[in-house]
């Protein structure tokens, strides 16, 4: 099995962290992995995205040009990336920054607030946790153990004390929907 995943939106909202979130989870769970970030010379604010596969294989290349699943947080990401995606592929996108209506009928959507939740939870800049917590839902591609043992492993020792936090999202990004 081999999943490729393109997670996209702006610098600033956590893309680049997610991907990395997801594949060091994968790895831990023995999987052969490909991070690839890409952003512009902004630090916030410009485009972002990076490529994830996760594979039971060797990974041949870093770079995705047919995603199984997009990860969209921002309007751009989704009308770039919605077309490349797949045949029965998924696409999990923010719908309060994406006010756009899905155009095609071969993948699945899944809509989620995931900015506003994550801002009624307290916590603004962790609404990619929440697409975590929904990726996981949707496809069980990581468990939850390894994305805890990853945040564990990738957070600074000083931000140690939001991984609590960031459980509780992950949760909530589960259970959305399901």
């Amino acid at each position: 099995m081999t999943c490729n995943i393109i997670f996209s939106g702006f610098g600033g909202q956590g893309i680049l962290s997610a991907g990395k979130l997801v594949a060091q989870a994968a790895m831990l769970d023995g999987k052969d992995v490909s991070w690839l970030p890409s952003y512009g010379p902004e630090k916030r604010g410009g485009t972002s995205n990076c490529h994830v596969i996760v594979s039971d294989e060797p990974v041949g290349s870093p770079y995705i040009t047919a995603p199984n699943l997009v990860i969209a947080m921002s309007k751009q990401a989704f009308d770039k990336y919605e077309e490349l995606i797949e045949e029965g592929g998924i696409m999990i996108y923010d719908c309060n920054a994406i006010l756009s209506e899905p155009s095609r009928d071969d993948i699945k959507y899944h809509k989620m607030p995931a900015t506003q939740m994550s801002i009624e939870a307290g916590f603004p800049k962790l609404a990619n946790v929440l697409f975590l917590g929904k990726l996981i839902g949707v496809t069980g591609l990581v468990k939850q153990e390894y994305i805890i043992e990853a945040l564990k492993e990738l957070l600074p020792e000083d931000k140690h004390y939001l991984i609590p936090d960031e459980i509780k999202l992950l949760q909530m990004g589960m259970e959305y929907g399901a």
